[in-house]
């Protein structure tokens, strides 16, 4: 029997083959589409997770308050991990994470490691990264020990043994022993590291007061605590130990902070602090709300296919009840082959995620699944998910058609119902709902990338090469050796460029009230070209200018947000203010237009800038558009010449500041994507509806023909019914979306706002992909010869 019901559903498939590979390529490709989301959604919420004690492990983040501003950091003081370890017995150990870029070299080799980090000695004793070589509990205890990832071991050694060898880190040229290799860190962790220093190297040797810094914030903490520990125990004592330890320093520097503790497995996907997590929970909602959408666009597109296609063979199953077929056994055909069918699909979907994850993983950015295979449980909810579709695909043509008179079909006095119509109908309007709410959601993302891509700056960063030399004392004469090069227009020397970073620095800026007033302040260490190489624009004062000498030490130049937390409502009010900042004294000479030098995802914030020449590392290039590669060609040579020790490295600023929106573009260019197909199915279910819906009309289509209706009066009939159903569609998809939308841009510092035309434009844009996929068979029904359709009806 189950024999038989195969070959029959084989013999079906193959007769209407067209129909078959319709109906088979959507339910494929939309298991593809839900699997691959799959994959990335399960990836990106197992960050963290694959270490054994993530649970009893926090970050400890803090905000700092002053008089002028309340900052929210992802890191505490130097000195706050060390001591709660001391003073709390619920804290097993601390970990302070410092990242780093450091000049490496061994011999001839030499490289610039931008994923670089020094770490407390308990470093391979709280987190589970696995060491190759070396002993956990002291392999980087002792000063200037250095773990390297298994990658960057070979890098530098080759096949050779690393362990007992040195490398020359920073420009100093300090002398590591390498005590370890570590396997490469995965990438669902948001430490990320090649190579580890011990941060011994720091507290024990080059600063010993890092250990009882309290207003310095730079390394990210980690504790773990006993297994019985909770954070809501240990957070409220932290106000009592900030007190013992530095209130009075608090009070004098009018700086307070408060510590909170962030559960380690949350700071990926859930911290608004950064400091690595560059996750997005809100996108992981999107996409696992689209992934469900499609799947159930898929499902809907299956179930009313499967019934246009039964509705055909209703005669069949009239002659197999005369026979004796019984009820239960037509209902298990019918559900049988429905089940074929999605098997089919199922295996078509394995095939298709198995060539199309490698590009998946290039869009997103990393590799969310190294084979289709890696994860058993994924297949097996993919074929449960199809499964199921089958099954519930098979239930009404199962259990309708199977109840029909034999006698009434065979007449054929057969008919669905009104019930079956308001099903179809409700199926595509869902459909119809979904594919506009997607199209809504794509236009709001695309004009929201394309806005930060476009938003006025403040700043130049067009044809902006940056070179990175450490603060050389060469640095000087690699600058005038490059500005006499052609192609070259000008140059200036900086800590930092818009988007690269800054420092945080204490500072006490004279307030309108003539009161020095506190602040915690970004700072630029700046030449005397700097201004007006980026063209920052002035709002009062004036720039750096060699014909004053104490510019070098005296002066500082703020930005507008700077002078507006002190109290000065016009810009000019704020020249002549005194400031003290990191042991300078002096007083402000100019105030700057704000511009960005941060992610438009964050708000300006107050900025200063000053100038201090040993603290430059940085030169930035301004070159003509002509000739770009001989440019840099000329450039490098003279690098090699001056600074034969440094490795040439170099970015355009303008790539480098637009990197910051990659996450968004590639979430962006995800949702393109899947939001096509969403599309492409639901119009595969229209398709299906209008193929039915064209079956059950063609005596009307004939008789009307024969009474003179044209092509186009009866593409206009046949149409009608379904652009009512998209019409719906919009109205329910349209605030859906702007619900989920406003959601989505609720993170973004700088927004567009919704507009009504992006709902006008889906709405178009549905109507048409509605009009020509309903054209398709009214215009084939239209042309058939009336005759023929009376004779067969």
């Amino acid at each position: 029997m189950f024999k038989n019901y195969i070959k029959i559903a084989l013999r079906n498939l193959w007769r209407r083959r067209g129909f078959s590979l319709i109906n088979i390529s959507g339910l494929a490709i939309g298991l593809t589409a839900g699997f691959l989301i799959l994959l990335y959604v399960n990836f990106e919420l197992s960050y963290d997770r694959f270490h054994t004690k993530s649970d009893n492990i926090y970050r400890v983040v803090a905000d700092l308050k002053t008089p002028s501003d309340h900052l929210q950091l992802s890191q505490p003081a130097w000195a706050v991990a060390p001591h709660l370890e001391e003073q709390f017995s619920e804290i097993e150990s601390a970990v302070r994470i410092l990242n780093m870029n450091m000049l490496v070299r061994n011999d001839e080799i030499k490289f610039k490691e931008s994923n670089a980090i020094a770490a407390d000695p308990a470093f391979f004793e709280v987190f589970d990264f696995k060491l190759l070589q070396g002993d956990l509990n002291t392999v980087i205890k002792e000063p200037y020990s250095i773990v390297l990832s298994k990658t960057t071991a070979h890098k530098y050694f080759g096949d050779e043994n690393p362990i007992g060898q040195s490398l020359k880190i920073t420009e100093d040229g300090y002398i590591t022993k390498i005590t370890g290799v570590m396997e490469d860190i995965p990438e669902n962790s948001h430490i990320r590291a090649d190579m580890v220093l011990s941060l011994t190297t720091f507290t024990e040797d080059l600063d010993k007061e890092l250990n009882t810094a309290w207003g310095n914030y730079d390394p990210a903490a980690y504790i773990l605590v006993n297994s019985n520990v909770k954070k809501e125990q240990l957070e409220p004592k932290f106000e009592d130990f900030l007190e013992r330890n530095c209130g009075e320093e608090m009070r004098e520097f009018q700086m307070f902070a408060t510590l909170f503790l962030e559960p380690f497995e949350d700071v990926y996907l859930h911290s608004t602090r950064g400091g690595k997590g560059d996750g997005n929970i809100n996108n992981i909602y999107i996409f696992s709300i689209v992934a469900l959408f499609i799947l159930l666009i898929a499902s809907i597109n299956f179930i009313n296919l499967t019934t246009a296609r039964s509705v055909e063979r209703a005669k069949e199953v009239g002659v197999r009840k005369v026979i004796g077929a019984e009820k239960g056994q037509l209902a298990l055909q019918f559900v049988g082959e429905s089940i074929i069918i999605s098997i089919i699909a199922f295996i078509i979907s394995i095939v298709l995620s198995v060539v199309f994850l490698p590009l998946f993983n290039a869009a997103a950015g990393k590799i969310i699944s190294s084979g289709v295979f890696s994860s058993g449980i994924n297949i097996l909810i993919l074929f449960s998910i199809s499964l199921s579709i089958g099954i519930l695909a098979g239930l009404y043509p199962a259990f309708v058609l199977s109840s029909f008179r034999p006698v009434s079909v065979l007449k054929g006095n057969f008919s669905t119902g009104t019930q079956g119509t308001i099903l179809r109908k409700g199926l595509v309007t869902t459909q119809f709902t979904i594919s506009i709410a997607l199209i809504i959601g794509t236009i709001i993302i695309y004009n929201q990338t394309n806005f930060m891509r476009n938003q006025e700056l403040g700043f130049s960063k067009e044809q902006l090469l940056i070179l990175e030399t450490n603060a050389s004392p060469k640095q000087l004469a690699f600058q005038n050796a490059i500005e006499k090069l052609p192609g070259v227009k000008s140059t200036s020397l900086g800590s930092s460029v818009p988007g690269g970073g800054n420092s945080n620095a204490y500072s006490e800026i004279e307030n309108k009230a003539g009161e020095l007033q506190a602040a915690n302040l970004a700072l630029y260490f700046v030449d005397y070209d700097y201004i007006s190489q980026f063209e920052l624009e002035l709002a009062a004062g004036r720039g750096f200018s060699k014909e004053f000498a104490t510019d070098s030490t005296e002066a500082m130049v703020i930005n507008e947000e700077t002078a507006k937390i002190m109290g000065y409502s016009n810009p000019e009010e704020a020249i002549g203010a005194k400031f003290k900042q990191w042991g300078r004294e002096g007083q402000v000479i100019g105030v700057i237009k704000d511009f960005h030098f941060r992610s438009l995802q964050q708000n300006i914030s107050p900025m200063t800038m000053r100038i201090e020449s040993d603290r430059n590392d940085l030169i930035a290039v301004k070159i003509a558009g002509q000739n770009i590669k001989q440019t840099i060609a000329s450039i490098e040579s003279q690098w090699s010449s001056i600074l034969p020790t440094e490795p040439f490295d170099y970015y355009f600023l303008d790539e480098f500041f637009d990197e910051q929106y990659r996450t968004e573009e590639r979430f962006g260019d995800l949702f393109l994507n899947f939001a096509i197909l969403a599309i492409l199915i639901s119009c595969l279910g229209l398709l299906g509806l209008a193929a039915y819906s064209t079956l059950q009309r063609k005596r009307e289509i004939g008789v009307r023909k024969v009474l003179g209706a044209s092509v186009t009066e009866v593409v206009r009939l046949l149409s009608k019914d379904f652009l009512k159903l998209v019409v719906i569609a919009f109205l329910i998809a349209s605030p859906i979306a702007w619900f989920i939308m406003d959601y989505w841009l609720s993170d973004f510092a700088y927004r567009i706002t919704i507009q009504w035309w992006m709902f006008g434009l889906a709405g178009v844009l549905a109507i048409v992909i509605a009009l020509l996929t309903v054209s398709f068979h009214a215009i084939k029904a239209s042309v058939v010869n009336p005759v023929k359709s009376l004779r067969t009806e």
